[in-house]
């Protein structure tokens, strides 16, 4: 009895910080299914070998929280690990939980390509969008668009196609690229690709009122895709660290095989915080310009 009651305490802990965690997940994107982009940094084989260690564990993630996972695009290096992939994770808050590993990932371990076993610190970028559905209306003008076609790529064997299947699209007012090559047709893989650019757009767009509206409450913006979010320390010691919220975990193996809940918790606790923060401030400038007018 007392073993099923500790089984039955923990499930219901577990639950319960589930259900706690639902109720911070208050944005209306929140729900919608995560697109997550991985890119090595420079430093050569060992920032590609990081940026295939955080696709793995990514991947792992997804599956711990019982998500639908889709590799839409990988682009593998020539010696080891990828240059850059795209996920996509459909399930429940998928937005709303990956968000919180959008930036910048540090990797500092003894590197197995270094002969004379020397330590290197890796970087990765995790650029994390929300997949915009039917409610969310984003126009992409086909003059602003230049498709490509390209053979998928890969490590040989079955999935590798033998046709010009895979499709890059081009923003060109913005720049932006997106690439998707998972389906066999490139008509699909042209869909999917849209969705992307469409999710990125309607990314940025978010983004750019978030600062316009921090800006005229006098709030400093927080750096995004180029901010170093969180450490992962292989060698001389091993430890697991977010920088933004200073939750750290010991046991780097497990939070590389994908148990990041505890960070995400702690972030969505610290977001909270400050949009409470940031909303206070918003009043408090919405009633002194009420007062110069």
């Amino acid at each position: 009895m007392e073993a099923d009651a500790d089984a039955a305490l923990t499930s219901i802990a577990a639950w319960a910080r589930e259900r706690e965690l639902r109720f911070k997940l208050t944005e209306p994107e929140d729900e919608l299914p995560a697109l997550l982009e991985i890119n090595a940094g420079t430093g050569g084989t060992e920032a590609q070998d990081w940026a295939e260690m955080l696709m793995r564990m990514y991947l792992r993630y997804g599956e711990r929280k019982g998500w639908k996972t889709d590799v839409l695009e990988v682009s593998y290096a020539d010696e080891a690990g990828i240059k850059s992939a795209t996920i996509r994770f459909e399930g429940e808050y998928a937005y709303g939980h990956m968000k919180a590993e959008h930036g910048v990932h540090r990797l500092v371990r003894i590197s197995p390509f270094d002969a004379a076993a020397r330590r290197h610190t890796s970087f990765a970028s995790v650029y994390v969008t929300p997949e915009v559905d039917d409610t969310i209306e984003i126009e992409i003008l086909d003059k602003d668009i230049r498709i490509d076609t390209f053979r998928a790529g890969g490590k040989g064997g079955q999935h590798v196609n033998k046709t010009d299947s895979a499709v890059r699209l081009t923003h060109l007012p913005t720049g932006l690229v997106v690439a998707c090559q998972n389906e066999r047709s490139q008509h699909k893989n042209k869909d999917f690709a849209m969705k992307v650019l469409k999710s990125r757009l309607y990314q940025r767009a978010v983004e750019e009122k978030r600062a316009v509206e921090e800006k005229r409450a006098g709030v400093k913006m927080e750096i995004g895709f180029g901010s170093q979010i969180r450490s992962y320390v292989l060698a001389p010691y091993r430890l697991a660290k977010d920088h933004r919220t200073g939750f750290e975990v010991g046991d780097v193996d497990r939070v590389l095989d994908g148990d990041l809940d505890g960070y995400v918790e702690a972030w969505l606790q610290m977001a909270v915080k400050k949009g409470e923060k940031h909303a206070r401030e918003r009043k408090s400038a919405d009633a002194l310009l009420e007062e110069e007018a």
